[in-house]
């Protein structure tokens, strides 16, 4: 069965990865991986590569940045000649972002069969690019394998055919469980010289970094939680422009416990989440790692397309308000969440159910 696996940003290796090493054990599949280069910078891209062991993508499309309608036909119009060349007869995509849904739509307009990991989430915020990602994804998807409960039932409401959705886990987790033990031998606190009592933050979001109020609500909060406990900071580019662009650099340099770096590889950030007090986020990934690490998260948006991470998990929906995340981080480290749960079927396991639904019903 010939597959192409598509990765186009940081997030998607991490699921990616899992499932294509299980393919290329496989005498039933033949694998393909194509990198459409959405990310494409050394520590975004490359790196992830070599930390996850995965082998040069069979063919880099480098379609680098631009707005959304730029970077997503970008990808369409280099696709469709690979596809129409291969001929495969599943095109895998991942996650929410810009290479998601171009992919998917190139690959559905030729014939193709599209099977999207990490189907169903909602936000039900459709301001947010990556949701209106996922719903066109999912409408035209043939398989629809999910990671939890809300996402079965949200396809289920937007009248996808039950036969199509699958109930697999989350191949996220899959990678975070491969990986951790090798993570937990790096020194990577050490290097930095922090205390062993820490709080990390990641920071990405157009609506969180390119409101200048916002930016500076957030880092309100932030002033008060690295005075109580150190903060570890991985800066996102977008983030240390806009810093730079509204003039906050010195709110910034005014807190001493803030100890920020240029961004991580993925065993790197690994290392640091799995010893963390605390996660502060705008990410949806991280929401599900810490839930599976049992690591208190707040996490810095109005909405969350991974509700069962509130529900069983240890994350938190504090928005921007520098009242409600001190709120949040106060509830953290009360011990609020000793009781959190891993989801179902957060097991290591979500590849290997991806690759037994796909070879049974080929």
């Amino acid at each position: 069965m010939k597959i192409v696996n598509i990765v186009g940003a940081r997030p998607n290796f991490m699921k990616i990865a899992p499932i294509h090493r299980k393919m290329q054990r496989s005498d039933f599949f033949n694998p393909i991986l194509v990198h459409t280069g959405q990310h494409y910078d050394e520590k975004m891209s490359k790196t992830f590569f070599v930390e996850l062991e995965m082998p040069e993508p069979d063919i880099y499309l480098g379609v680098g940045s631009g707005s959304h309608a730029e970077q997503t036909a970008a990808v369409m119009v280099k696709i469709e000649k690979y596809l129409q060349q291969e001929k495969p007869d599943v095109v895998v995509v991942v996650g929410d972002v810009n290479s998601t849904i171009a992919a998917s739509l190139t690959a559905v307009k030729l014939g193709i069969k599209v099977a999207h990991v990490e189907a169903g989430l909602r936000s039900n915020d459709r301001t947010m690019p990556e949701e209106i990602n996922r719903i066109l994804t999912d409408s035209i998807s043939e398989y629809l394998f999910v990671t939890e409960q809300s996402g079965y039932d949200n396809l289920i409401r937007e009248g996808i055919a039950k036969e199509k959705i699958f109930f697999v886990g989350n191949v996220m987790i899959d990678s975070l469980i491969e990986h951790l033990e090798k993570a937990s031998e790096l020194n990577t606190l050490e290097e930095y010289g922090t205390a062993d009592d820490f709080a990390l933050m990641t920071l990405h979001r157009p609506s969180n970094v390119d409101n200048k109020n916002v930016l500076s609500q957030i880092f309100s909060a932030l002033s008060e939680i690295q005075a109580d406990l150190p903060v570890i900071f991985p800066i996102h580019p977008r983030t240390e422009k806009m810093l730079h662009h509204f003039g906050l650099e010195e709110t910034v340099a005014s807190m001493k416990n803030l100890h920020i770096l240029q961004p991580l590889g993925y065993l790197p950030f690994l290392n640091l989440m799995s010893r963390a007090k605390l996660l502060l986020t705008d990410s949806g990934g991280i929401q599900e790692e810490t839930t599976y690490l049992k690591i208190p998260c707040l996490t810095l948006r109005e909405n969350t397309e991974r509700p069962i991470t509130i529900e069983l998990g240890t994350n938190q929906l504090v928005g921007v308000e520098p009242e409600n995340i001190l709120k949040g981080y106060n509830k953290a480290m009360n011990g609020s969440f000793q009781n959190s749960q891993i989801p179902p079927l957060w097991d290591g396991n979500a590849s290997q159910r991806i690759l037994e639904i796909l070879h049974k019903t080929d």
